[in-house]
C-alpha cells in the first residue's frame, strides 16, 4: 500500500534505473502495490504534520506515509529516509519502519 507522492519520489530516485521504474509499474498493474490514500481527503492532517516537522523538513511523501501509519495501525513503513527515526504517529508513537541502515 502506498500513495502517489511516494511513487513520484521513487520514480525520481530510480531515474537512472529504468528497469526499477518499470518494476514499480508492473507491481501496480499486478495489484501487488496499490495506492489507497487520497492527499485531497487528508489535507488538514498532512498540513499539521508538515508544520510539526518543518525543522526536519518533511516531504509530502513522508507526511503521507506518517498519516497512513496513523490510519493503518499495523502498518510498517519501508523507507530509505532516516527521518523516520524522528517522525511520530498520533503525535507520540514511534512508527514501525524498515530501513536498510537500521
Amino acid at each position: 500500500m502506498t500513495c502517489e507522492p511516494v511513487l513520484a519520489e521513487a520514480f525520481f530516485l530510480l531515474r537512472q534505473l529504468r528497469s526499477g521504474q518499470e518494476m514499480i509499474l508492473q507491481w501496480l498493474e499486478q495489484g501487488a502495490l496499490r495506492c489507497s490514500f487520497s492527499v485531497h481527503q487528508e489535507v488538514n492532517p498532512l498540513r499539521e504534520l508538515w508544520k510539526k516537522y518543518r525543522d526536519v523538513p518533511m516531504s509530502l511523501a513522508d507526511a503521507c506515509l506518517v498519516r497512513m501509519s496513523e490510519t493503518h495501525r499495523q502498518a510498517v513503513v519501508l523507507t530509505l529516509d532516516s527521518d523516520f527515526v524522528v517522525y511520530r504517529k498520533n503525535k507520540k508513537d514511534r512508527i514501525p519502519f524498515l530501513h536498510p541502515d537500521y
